[in-house]
């Protein structure tokens, strides 16, 4: 099912976070950042492996290098990267106002983390062009983790999250899936290679090894449709 990799990422939210809130009645206080530090970084090093599981399925080079530079001045251009940032500052404070004070605020929290970024994307498209789920598994689990992290401070609303991701990657996934037929192998394969490059530039991110505004090269992934034409 072309789902599956979204439903899990949804249930995954559910239980980091119920988790999350079990520990908080136990502890009283959130969890320590040194801890959730470390899963983060070992999540990057799996991340790193996904990345590179598709990272050969291309064969045209030089699409791959066109889509990345291209990608890259295209969404620096547009600025998709200050955009999302002035975006989820200006949902933020409008929810703040008159909101039921912590739930709003770990609903909005945790949406906009989960919902946001290269993850989401390439997972969404790997599961409705190739129904592969290997993206979005890892996704699952670490956003599980950062559901407990967040709802052991944050409370219940961060649970309620999963409704905006099921929602937001579905939507991706069963979209990728009827355009399917009119991409053809070839293109989806340099699809794949290019949202490996940029998985593996999120696990650097995720490392605090080197930080990148992924968003301005979220562009790229679907240059290969249009270079195609071309070469």
């Amino acid at each position: 099912m072309i789902l599956t990799g979204t439903l899990v990422n949804a249930l995954g939210i559910l239980v980091g976070g119920g988790v999350g809130l079990i520990l908080h009645r136990l502890m009283q206080r959130g969890i320590p950042e040194r801890f959730g530090d470390l899963v983060m970084k070992g999540i990057g090093l799996c991340t790193v492996y996904i990345a590179f599981e598709h990272l050969l399925d291309g064969s045209k080079t030089m699409v791959t290098i066109l889509s990345m530079v291209l990608g890259a001045l295209l969404g620096e251009w547009l600025d998709l990267d200050g955009k999302l940032q002035r975006l989820s500052l200006a949902v933020e404070k409008k929810m703040a106002k008159g909101s039921s004070g912590s739930f709003a605020e770990g609903f909005l929290s945790a949406t906009l983390l989960f919902c946001v970024g290269t993850m989401a994307v390439t997972g969404s498209l790997e599961s409705g062009l190739s129904n592969e789920h290997s993206i979005l598994f890892a996704k699952a689990a670490m956003d599980s983790v950062i559901a407990l992290i967040f709802a052991s401070s944050l409370g219940v609303g961060v649970l309620f999250s999963s409704v905006s991701i099921f929602l937001y990657q579905g939507t991706i996934t069963l979209l990728a899936s009827v355009a399917k037929p009119f991409l053809g192998d070839a293109v989806i394969a340099e699809m794949n290679t290019v949202g490996s490059l940029l998985l593996f530039a999120l696990s650097l991110d995720m490392m605090g090894i080197q930080k990148m505004k992924l968003m301005n090269f979220l562009p790229a992934i679907f240059l290969p449709i249009l270079l195609f034409r071309f070469m």
